[in-house]
């Protein structure tokens, strides 16, 4: 009988646990037991055990707890997602908090219930997405051949709110004009929707 690993050398012995046959060189003496390298390595190191998984997030929970600003993206383990929700919601109810004109506040109040209502279902789909029941959700600047708009949106509301803490905005202009900003808005909405159909 040949060696299985040498096989121009004669087999001395077995191996005691998976019974190929060794060389002399080939064989691992433990207290007169014969082993190969692969077993003696395999006994003397036990397998890793796997590391333990950590559950995926439940919809259900991430959409109640993502009526408390943030927390619903801590949930989700989107540290940085929460912190920048926290600092839109806390902005928009520091905005309300100034002595401006009553439309400037209904335009705040609007705001600050739309994305009131966009943190808890956006932690939702965000939960669904991890446990697989639909695509993972891109961030806005993800996306292939777009414009970073989730950092644009970022920055011009904190040009907005720089303006307005140094006192540069004329509140009179920004409270009438506001509506502009809706319509270009849906403009860009339009013209967007637009290229992906062509």
């Amino acid at each position: 009988m040949k060696c299985a690993t040498h096989p121009d050398r004669d087999a001395t012995g077995y191996c005691r646990n998976c019974g190929k046959p060794l060389c002399a060189e080939c064989a691992r003496n433990v207290r007169g037991a014969l082993y190969c390298e692969t077993c003696l390595d395999s006994l003397l190191v036990p397998p890793a055990a796997p590391a333990p998984s950590s559950p995926e997030p439940h919809p259900g929970v991430a959409l109640a707890l993502g009526f408390i600003p943030g927390l619903g993206a801590v949930y989700n383990g989107e540290y940085i997602k929460a912190l920048i929700h926290v600092l839109i919601f806390g902005g928009l109810i520091a905005m309300q908090s100034r002595d401006i004109s009553s439309s400037y506040h209904a335009f705040l109040g609007i705001a600050l219930a739309c994305f009131y209502f966009y943190m808890p279902i956006e932690a939702y789909r965000t939960a669904r997405a991890r446990q697989g029941l639909h695509d993972t959700p891109r961030a806005l600047d993800e996306a292939p051949g777009q414009r970073p708009v989730g950092a644009l949106i970022l920055i011009a509301l904190g040009v907005f709110l720089l303006l307005a803490n140094l006192g540069l905005l004329d509140w009179d202009w920004l409270a009438k004009g506001w509506p502009v900003a809706l319509v270009g808005l849906g403009i860009w909405m339009l013209l967007e929707r637009s290229k992906g159909q062509l």
